[in-house]
């Protein structure tokens, strides 16, 4: 079974945001500018740089994840095997992504990572596996 054109694509989300430069900004994250219920909020930090993260998708879960200081540079792969990149620096933008779409995360400059999600955590919505998720999507395993 593929999931590859039931499921939205990833994209990024420019929240509104308020300030100036003489006192900084205040990003805006209300429920009618967000694309789906916000059930759980984490952020991941002090990651060093030599350190990837993620190698996961999950079946049901949205997030919307922000670099709210530093660097984000994130690799997606969809349920149609597309690979696509992201690079998340500014407080403000925020990345999409659906279900069924492998990540992996790589921290720059000290990076924060805010997310938020559409879940609750369950241990049983992650993919943790790439080979399974591959099959889950109909893919044929890449070459060695």
């Amino acid at each position: 079974m593929s999931f590859a054109h039931s499921l939205p694509a990833p994209y990024l989300l420019t929240l509104p945001q308020t300030g100036e430069p003489a006192l900084g900004f205040i990003a805006i994250a209300e429920a009618a500018a967000l694309p789906f219920p916000v059930a759980r909020v984490y952020w991941t930090y002090l990651t060093p740089d030599e350190v990837v993260r993620g190698h996961h998708a999950h079946h049901r879960l949205e997030q919307l994840v922000f670099a709210v200081s530093g660097r984000l540079e994130i690799s997606l792969e969809g349920p149609g095997g597309q690979p696509q990149e992201f690079v998340l620096s500014e407080p403000q933008i925020g990345l999409y992504i659906p279900a069924m779409h492998w990540r992996t995360v790589r921290f720059r400059e000290r990076a924060v990572l805010l997310c938020l999600a559409s879940e609750p955590y369950d241990e049983a919505s992650y993919i943790r596996d790439h080979a399974e998720f591959r099959a889950l999507n109909g893919l044929r395993q890449p070459a060695p």
